[in-house]
């Protein structure tokens, strides 16, 4: 049950802009600034450079397996079902917690105006009022957002030029409040971390996503980094105007901010960028997050009604409903302990993501096929450990506590429903390698070979088959074209309708004729046979190398490719796939690294190479 691809770069960039950009800036930095004092703005782009830290490791693994639930996805296919049950409410309640953040902004805001109409109340109108929005379908949510974003962005930078001559240098005297070490500065960024916590989001809906590939990197990575910018502007335009006095108390600094700066137009536009970002990321919010309860029950782990989706759209309708339900429940949370929940399981999220990075590439499986690899390995992801670590104990028991009960809860369902289900994962490939024990099937692999083809949207072609049929010797012993042939002609001759004299003699003719060594590794020894309807492609790895004549290395891998003359446009087109995909920078590692027959098959069948233009005949 594959969701349809609908969203494109803008829709990835909004998505993730609009998520970051709510609560975390317009109610927080009053909170903030209080913890530390005017070096605030340092705290908020400390936090944006953690946010980098550790979402590289999520693109990472995004990229790999553009899956809904993403971190949820990969973190259970790393390390198994056990702790990826764990790693899946962790990011739902995170990301929960993160839209009701904002919801409870909205409600505050209309509490502002009417005092009348109590928080919880709007609160629970609100929430009805988005997950609505999400039930119609992402993409219709996707639309909204977009066109929300860039509204929110126009006001923001109008509310910074205006202020930036408002700016009282005075204020930047000293950093730190009266009492505070410097060491606050990096706790605060601990504390306003939840203000980067929408990334996780695109991950969720990643499966959803046009050219995953490119779409995905390009937009988790832009939007921060504008992001970043735009928050370390924001607080120095907000510090230099406000008093300490009145930012340390304000629950609305920069619509006290923009009054005194640009009046009261100004005012209402910050007001109305306030309302948008709360509604930008409660929409994602919910769109994002719906998706960990559906790819939970689509692996079997929670129940799987909660999987359905409607027949028109294909929108998980009650995984949406259920996670409505949960943000009106959040609601009713204190505030700080609700910011300091969301920042604490976000940061164990990233934890979890910096493991399965190593897991997956110390596991070396082969499908393991990222599109962007996290830089400095494994420096960034030991780094990011015990960073993201410490700032989860440093926020304090009440964090901590949350975060277990969390814990509690998942490991409660899992073993209810999870444990029944067995599932292969990295971590046992690991061990395998490790031990020199046989742990796994192919399962994995065949799963990220499944999920690498959905990525690239890939429709199998008369290639593809031609590769899953085809014989394979794998040898280790060093020989020469003649012992190659004849190995050949005794394992496959029967295959095409030939003695093994014939073949052999018909490869040796065509080597004679002009060496079939296409660079120092490849060769693609091929023959035309009379008669009608027959093609076979056979497939040589020699690890020991085969001596041919005019190659400049010895031959490791040979495509042997053997058909009748009514085929001839299918010879020639498989010869050139065979060629496109041998000229892959990787391709001689990967060969090389295979450990059996079916990996060998997967490094033809994963090859970059033009499809669709292998035909049927």
């Amino acid at each position: 049950m594959d969701l349809q691809k609908h969203l494109k770069f803008i829709d990835v960039f909004s998505i993730a802009a609009g998520a970051m950009i709510s609560s975390g800036i317009f109610i927080l930095p009053g909170p903030a600034f209080a913890s530390v004092g005017p070096g605030v703005f340092i705290s908020y782009f400390l936090a944006g450079v953690l946010a980098m830290v550790g979402i590289l490791n999520v693109i990472e693994l995004t990229t790999a397996m553009p899956r809904a639930g993403g971190d949820y996805y990969f973190v259970t296919r790393s390390m198994g079902s056990f702790v990826g049950t764990i790693s899946g409410f962790f990011s739902w309640f995170a990301l929960m917690l993160k839209s009701a953040f904002a919801i409870f902004g909205m409600a505050a805001v209309v509490h502002t105006f009417v005092p009348s109409i109590p928080i919880g109340l709007s609160g629970v109108v609100f929430t009805v009022l988005f997950a609505g929005v999400n039930l119609i379908g992402i993409k219709e949510a996707a639309r909204l957002e977009v066109a929300m974003v860039f509204a929110l962005l126009a006001i923001i930078g109008l509310y910074i030029i205006i202020g930036i001559p408002h700016i009282h240098a005075m204020h930047f005297d000293k950093l730190l409040l009266p009492g505070k070490s410097p060491d606050a500065i990096l706790m605060t960024a601990g504390l306003v971390f939840i203000s980067f916590g929408g990334l996780l989001k695109v991950a969720s809906v990643s499966e959803e996503i046009e050219q995953p590939t490119r779409n995905i990197p390009l937009g988790i990575i832009s939007s921060l980094v504008v992001v970043t910018f735009i928050y370390t502007l924001i607080l120095i335009v907000t510090v230099g105007i406000l008093t300490p006095e009145t930012l340390s108390n304000s629950n609305t600094p920069l619509a006290e901010a923009a009054k005194i700066s640009g009046g009261s137009v100004v005012y209402w536009l910050i007001t109305i960028g306030a309302l948008l970002a709360f509604v930008t990321t409660a929409n994602a919010g919910i769109m994002s997050a719906s998706r960990y309860p559906f790819a939970l029950g689509r692996d079997r782990l929670i129940p799987e009604f909660i999987t359905r989706e409607t027949k028109k759209k294909g929108t998980p309708y009650v995984a949406i409903i259920i996670t409505g339900i949960c943000i009106a429940l959040a609601l009713q949370m204190k505030l700080k302990i609700m910011v300091k929940a969301a920042s604490s399981v976000i940061l164990a999220s990233y934890v979890l993501s910096a493991f399965a990075v190593i897991i997956l590439r110390e596991s070396r499986i082969q499908n393991y096929r990222p599109s962007f690899r996290a830089p400095f390995y494994p420096v960034l992801q030991i780094v990011g450990i015990i960073l993201f670590s410490w700032l989860i104990f440093d926020m304090g028991f009440r964090a901590i506590e949350v975060t277990l009960v969390v814990i509690a809860i998942s490991v409660t369902i899992y073993f209810i429903y999870g444990r029944k289900i067995s599932r292969e994962y990295a971590l046992l490939h690991l061990l395998e390698r490790i031990t020199n024990r046989k742990l796994t099937e192919r399962e994995l692999e065949q799963e990220l070979k499944e999920v690498v083809h959905h990525r690239e949207g890939v429709v199998k072609d008369r290639f593809d088959t031609l590769i899953e049929e085809a014989g394979v010797l794998d040898i280790d012993e060093a020989m020469g074209a003649d012992q190659l042939f004849h190995r050949v002609a005794a394992e496959f001759s029967g295959d095409v309708g030939l003695t093994e004299d014939s073949m052999y003699e018909l490869l040796c003719e065509r080597e004679q004729e002009s060496s079939t060594a296409i660079n120092h590794f490849v060769a693609i020894p091929h023959i035309i046979l009379e008669g009608e309807n027959i093609f076979k492609i056979f497939i040589v790895r020699n690890t020991a190398g085969i001596a041919m004549a005019h190659a400049e290395g010895k031959i490791q891998a040979a495509f042997v490719i053997i058909g009748t003359r009514d085929l001839r446009n299918l010879h020639l087109k498989s010869l050139a796939a065979i060629a496109q995909i041998v000229s892959n920078k990787t391709f001689e590692e990967r060969w090389l690294r295979a450990h059996n027959q079916e990996q060998l098959r997967d490094v033809l069948l994963l090859g970059k190479r033009k499809r669709n233009d292998v035909e049927n005949g």
